[in-house]
């Protein structure tokens, strides 16, 4: 027993030869996420500066022109240095900050969830049940007055809870790199330390 243990552990083994796959995968997946949300805020950079500043019905942060470039400026940057693994560590930090800022100024009053669910869920409240609710409805109007099989061809129709969920695990995954870096071969980081 203990001999095909050390063989199944032994064949586990040989995987690592591959372990630059799994820093790779985080950075791939990462890197649109940044690039789309930084390069819209700068698209429309004066909106983001009235939100970022504005206390009535945005964040009401201090400076908002600084913070909105210095956020989008690091989530546009930051999609560029994940795709080629270069100072992977380094901005996986000020990326961090980004999501912590943006869970609790933005996502953190919704809870959990990024798209409602309904008392199924052990993370749904009373906002992700009230909001299936009104979706139901809203389905239920579609079936009858709109062209629901076109409008749901291509994916359901959703409720944006816009809760923590998305930025949580964005922070969790900026950890791990933050953590083991880039990977090996496919990033500039591994050649230059070579180097």
């Amino acid at each position: 027993m203990l001999t095909m243990a050390r063989r199944l552990q032994d064949l586990l083994d040989t995987t690592r030869a591959l372990d630059f796959l799994g820093p790779l995968a985080l950075r791939l997946y990462l890197a649109p996420v940044f690039w789309m949300a930084g390069t819209k805020k700068f698209a429309n950079f004066e909106d983001t500066v009235a939100w970022f500043g504005n206390p009535d019905w945005g964040l009401g942060m201090p400076f908002p022109t600084v913070m909105a470039f210095l956020a989008s400026g690091t989530e546009t940057l930051g999609a560029i240095l994940l795709v080629i693994g270069l100072g992977v560590r380094w901005i996986s930090a000020p990326l961090m900050v980004t999501m912590m800022v943006a869970a609790v100024t933005v996502h953190w009053q919704n809870g959990w969830l990024a798209i409602a669910e309904g008392s199924g869920s052990m993370f749904a409240t009373e906002r992700t049940i009230g909001a299936i609710e009104r979706l139901d409805r809203a389905k239920d109007i579609l079936r009858e007055h709109g062209h629901y099989q076109w409008l749901t061809e291509n994916g359901s129709l959703v409720v944006l809870n816009n809760g923590i969920e998305f930025a949580a695990t964005y922070f969790i995954m900026l950890l791990v790199l933050f953590f083991i870096g880039a990977g090996r071969y496919l990033s500039l980081d591994f050649w230059i330390a070579r180097r």
